[in-house]
């Protein structure tokens, strides 16, 4: 409305119909209500050990409890890993080929697998033979329901305090803190960039780069969960 309006006025002082454009004072931000970013509860990073531990002796149904270990090792949105399907994944290339289709801003995605992750889904693919990863309980040709993660962590204790999609947080706090480029961090986390043809073809750069934060990353969970499961003695020295 205010670019037609503006287009209108501009029209009129070009004609001499009249002779400035009031329209051109006003500013977006002064008469639109800023976007509120929503923020997704998580843990701090302190407490990732008894979280990971928490996961690791889930005692509900495994398939969700490998859908947490998945969200962690990964951290891609909640709605792209149980709506996932085997034919995305190289398993001997350790790689995950999410399609624009499934992603958020609509470009495709490439999530480098660790070893970690590789030994998780192939753990899940002993375990389901259909076309998707995670499977609904009462429906297999239906993806595991969006609040199946978020009631596991409720019941694990975290109500209110993690999501799925709080492990997207932690995992960008603190690979940046350890030093890893914001751009590769970005690119992983498939953040939006103003520039949709760019985005579309930047998904597959710095995979290699990439491909090694993953694995740390996978290999800094288990040293988290390795210091959970240390004895209160031990952990205190």
């Amino acid at each position: 409305m205010l670019e037609t309006t503006n287009q209108i006025f501009r029209f009129a002082i070009s004609h001499n119909f009249a002779t400035r454009n009031p329209a051109s004072e006003v500013k977006p931000r002064d008469i639109l209500k800023p976007r509120k970013k929503e923020n997704y509860a998580r843990v701090q990073a302190k407490e990732m050990p008894a979280l990971l531990r928490a996961i690791e002796s889930y005692q509900g149904k495994n398939i969700t409890r490998l859908a947490m270990k998945s969200l962690a090792l990964t951290f891609v949105r909640t709605s792209e890993l149980i709506e996932a399907r085997w034919s995305e994944f190289d398993l001997d290339n350790a790689r995950w080929d999410i399609p624009a289709e499934r992603m958020k801003a609509r470009n495709p995605h490439i999530v480098p697998l660790s070893r970690q992750a590789v030994q998780v889904l192939r753990t899940l693919r002993a375990m389901n033979e259909g076309a998707l990863v995670f499977p609904g309980e009462n429906d297999a040709e239906k993806p595991m329901s969006n609040n199946t993660i978020l009631m596991a962590l409720a019941r694990m204790g975290y109500k209110g305090e993690m999501t799925g999609h709080g492990f997207r947080g932690l995992a960008s706090t603190i690979l940046h803190e350890h030093g890893w480029p914001h751009e590769h961090i970005e690119l992983q986390l498939a953040h939006t960039q103003r520039n949709a043809v760019s985005a579309a073809y930047n998904h597959a750069l710095y995979l290699d780069p990439r491909a090694r934060m993953m694995q740390a990353w996978a290999d800094y969970l288990d040293e988290q969960l390795a210091k959970a499961s240390q004895p209160a003695a031990a952990a205190a020295d």
